[in-house]
């Protein structure tokens, strides 16, 4: 009769388990089951990874999510289309714009609709302002879940300057509902594009101060290179994207690879790096915000020369879109963002399937912890940058 082994189970952060044992005697072998979260602060919200562990070695971890019950595709089928607007950009509370893009292209290609050119350049500045937004609250998180503090409020201070101009155009500091099916809700203020060359200047101008304290911090390094090493093949059976991916060697930007917007008239740099460890993955989001700003720099100067019109497309009362189908995806800060829309001819989608990128990121969790230790779980699970939300949707 073969032995079953013992089971301690332990629990970290409030409701997250208890102690206790499971087997029918103290003589039976062990194995540790730790409970990270769901309300542990290290996990980025409620997300609840069940690990089990030998010593402090992680035997095998498993992600466990829905604990948000956000229902957002059940929740898009009885909304009209100007109404999805506001609930998509709430699924990645970091990348709101982003969020509201990819609905918007989708319905705007059912419908066949050209968008006005102006509103092609502003779309694009503000999807790198809010990519740049994402990525200084990364870069200023991370490195103080491992200790150190100056990032953190050089990063911070340089994500006020920005939300201060994403504010002014759409009266919100996250959830910007500026895009609207045919261009945007309006037109730029006065002087607005002179504020932005400013701000994005300001963030240039402190980025090598904070790549200087990372770069030459000791114990950041010793926490993270070489630690959570992901591997290209990996990624490629998970769909894992963005910079988690481009940080194990796939090069991969539908900005460059699948122009969307003005990106195809763009100089758009793909950065990638080889280790796959969780340095990489931070130099790359370091990296990324240096690109976006030459980006956000090239769109203000073409706007500035593009002559006067019209910054959306007048829609009827009652919007309905032609029966059909289409999928459009976004490179969004944190990977491959992707609506897949079905339209039966009327006012409110039969179906608008959301495939976010925070929900892939999360999910090889299960094969890059195991073999690592329990004191490195937090540095690896900080650097896959993602948003519970976007996990959940």
């Amino acid at each position: 009769m073969s032995e079953t082994p013992r089971e301690l189970v332990a629990g970290i952060g409030a409701g997250a388990g208890h102690v206790g044992t499971r087997g029918p005697d103290a003589g039976d072998a062990e194995d540790l089951v730790l409970n990270i979260g769901p309300q542990h602060p290290s996990t980025h919200g409620v997300l609840r990874l069940r690990l089990v562990l030998d010593g402090e070695r992680i035997v095998s971890a498993e992600p466990i999510v829905g604990y948000m019950h956000r229902g957002a595709e059940k929740l898009f089928e009885v909304r009209d289309y100007r109404q999805i607007v506001m609930l998509a950009n709430r699924h990645d509370w970091l990348s709101a714009f982003a969020n509201e893009l990819g609905v918007v292209l989708a319905v705007e290609r059912l419908l066949g609709m050209e968008v006005p050119v102006r509103a092609v350049w502003a779309r694009t500045l503000l999807a790198e302002l809010n990519r740049v937004l994402n990525h200084l609250m990364f870069l200023g998180s991370y490195p103080l879940e491992l200790g150190a503090i100056a990032p953190a409020v050089s990063a911070f201070e340089d994500r006020e300057t920005l939300q201060r101009v994403m504010e002014e155009i759409s009266g919100g500091r996250m959830h910007y509902m500026f895009n609207r099916v045919g261009g945007l809700k309006e037109d730029l203020p006065l002087g607005w594009l002179g504020r932005v060359a400013g701000a994005v200047a300001g963030v240039r101008r402190h980025l090598p101060g904070i790549e200087q304290v990372i770069t030459g911090d000791e114990v950041f390094l010793a926490r993270t290179r070489g630690v959570g090493v992901l591997d290209r093949e990996t990624i490629m059976q998970y769909g894992v994207s963005g910079p988690v991916a481009r940080a194990s060697g796939l090069d991969l930007d539908l900005r460059r690879d699948e122009p969307y917007l003005a990106y195809g008239e763009l100089p758009v740099k793909v950065v990638t790096r080889a280790e796959g460890d969780c340095a990489a993955r931070f130099q790359v989001l370091l990296d990324q915000i240096k690109v976006s700003l030459d980006l956000a720099d090239a769109c203000v100067e073409r706007l500035r020369h593009l002559p006067p019109g019209p910054i959306n497309q007048r829609l009827p009362k009652i919007l309905k879109v032609p029966e059909g189908h289409t999928y459009a995806w976004t490179e969004s800060p944190l990977g491959l963002n992707g609506y897949y829309l079905v339209s039966r001819g009327e006012k409110t989608p039969w179906r608008l399937k959301l495939r976010s990128a925070s929900f892939n990121n999360v999910q090889v969790l299960r094969e890059l912890l195991p073999g690592n230790r329990v004191p490195d779980l937090v540095a690896i699970l900080g650097s896959m940058f993602f948003v519970v939300g976007d996990i959940d949707k």
